[in-house]
């Protein structure tokens, strides 16, 4: 048992997308993917949405698991397993909902136990099981879940009895969202969006916006403002290579501005070295094969 300094690059990110359907849960998700990791051949996305990933396939070569039916908790978490085993950096999961009220999801488990409250005490680890599969994965996840709306009968102050909205209600255990990174919620078929919860501080309380791969890049730049510039230049120290340097000024990119000048210092070490390991090379006597002679 050990204390170590936190280091939030080392945080995965957990971010969910709700909305109703249509108005583009999946395409959103997929840019941010992108956005986050910058290589479509990094991306898995868990389709249970009637193969509506491949509607996207112009975008990009991500990665396609099609999730059918039965939905059970088991099923989400094999298919996590399977993604992360593909060495992929963000698996997107479109969409949890079916796990929950799809056909054998938890609901329907429930439902086939015999529909008690007692019986909830053996559908509850396994609901719990599939979120510690996503809280605890070793990438990025991106979740979509569906959303509905929410009405009611209230009076006004006339006595007249009116319906009222009450905004939309994801389609999901209540409390998912409290694990969550980032959660947005679209809000109509413009893709517009807003955070409905942000331990980032990037997004919540901010004007309604669409979500694209900038949004993605935003999120990672957050990441990496917890790593340790002790780190990187370590990695510069030790490198022995023009290449080598390249590839850590780019593996830092919220760090480029204080590892700039380090790096340049080791560029010119090492470009010195080079000169001095060519003149070695250049002067060192011949050697001459006498034939036993002495001359």
């Amino acid at each position: 048992m050990k204390l170590k300094q936190a280091q939030r690059h080392q945080v995965k990110l957990r971010i969910g997308l709700s909305g109703p359907s249509g108005y583009g849960k999946s395409y959103s998700s997929l840019l941010l993917a992108y956005g986050i990791t910058n290589d479509w051949s990094k991306i898995a996305i868990i389709d249970t949405e009637n193969n509506s990933a491949s509607l996207y396939s112009h975008l990009g070569d991500f990665n396609v698991l099609t999730l059918d039916e039965p939905y059970s908790p088991e099923r989400y978490i094999e298919a996590i397993k399977v993604c992360e085993k593909a060495s992929v950096e963000v698996i997107v999961i479109d969409s949890i909902t079916h796990e929950w009220r799809g056909k054998g999801g938890c609901l329907q488990i429930h439902e086939s136990l015999g529909g008690r409250f007692q019986d909830w005490s053996k559908v509850s680890p396994r609901h719990q099981a599939f979120i510690d599969a996503i809280l605890q994965s070793s990438l990025h996840i991106i979740t979509t879940t569906r959303r509905k709306v929410d009405y009611s009968l209230d009076s006004d102050m006339n006595g007249r009895t009116k319906v009222v909205k009450h905004g939309t209600k994801e389609i999901t255990r209540e409390g998912y969202e409290y694990e969550l990174t980032v959660n947005f919620e679209l809000i109509n078929d413009k893709h517009l969006a807003r955070a409905s919860k942000d331990r980032t501080g990037l997004f919540m309380d901010k004007p309604e916006f669409v979500i694209n791969k900038a949004t993605g890049r935003k999120l990672m730049q957050w990441c990496n403002e917890g790593v340790s510039t002790k780190i990187a230049f370590k990695e510069i120290e030790k490198c022995t290579t023009i290449e080598g340097l390249r590839e850590i000024y780019k593996k830092y990119p919220s760090l480029q501005k204080q590892i700039h000048p380090v790096i340049l210092k080791r560029k010119e070490e090492i470009e010195a070295d080079s000169q001095i390991v060519s003149k070695e090379n250049i002067i060192e006597p011949q050697k001459t094969e006498t034939n036993g002679i002495n001359n």
